[in-house]
């Protein structure tokens, strides 16, 4: 995987998902049970995590002093994690969009609707962040000889 996530798949994705997901939510609403509040947390948690391992893995990949140098295997393995939750997170977080395009309207006359909207935003926002973990962890996999971005070039080509 050499080349980098294009902004405009992810947003084709979350805008398909979001059109999908307000179809069929118009065309069911009334049969959906109520929405938990903390629903969309799960790619709150993910991107956080994921996070958390792009500054890891940009310690390692920029030689900080004390860092080993990062296995090809897991630059890998970290190059296609990030790709795969950039394109899952614009997938979901069209998903929860396309519900809030239908519930934000309706909150103020259903009850429902009102709690749903809190759900949609909270979904929203995580996935968001899990979008942004994403595409940060493919930048940091960047080695710092290589501004282009050439993904896939690994730790085995500066040990030496």
């Amino acid at each position: 995987m050499r080349t980098r996530t294009s902004p405009s798949l992810l947003l084709v994705a979350a805008v398909a998902a979001g059109l999908a997901v307000n179809v069929l939510v118009q065309a069911a609403y009334g049969e959906l049970p109520p929405l938990p509040l903390l629903a969309g947390l799960t790619p709150l948690v993910l991107g956080i995590a994921e996070l958390v391992l792009a500054f890891v893995l940009r310690a390692r990949i920029r030689r900080r002093p004390g860092a080993r140098p990062v296995d090809a295997l897991a630059a890998a393995r970290a190059v296609a994690l990030a790709k795969a939750s950039s394109l899952a997170g614009a997938l979901v977080g069209g998903a929860w969009l396309g519900l809030l395009a239908y519930v934000l309207p309706l909150s103020g006359r259903v009850d429902a609707a009102g709690a749903d909207t809190a759900s949609a935003v909270v979904g929203a926002i995580g996935s968001a962040v899990l979008v942004g973990a994403g595409l940060w962890l493919e930048h940091s996999l960047r080695t710092p000889d290589d501004p282009g971005g050439d993904l896939g070039r690994d730790a085995r080509d500066r040990r030496s």
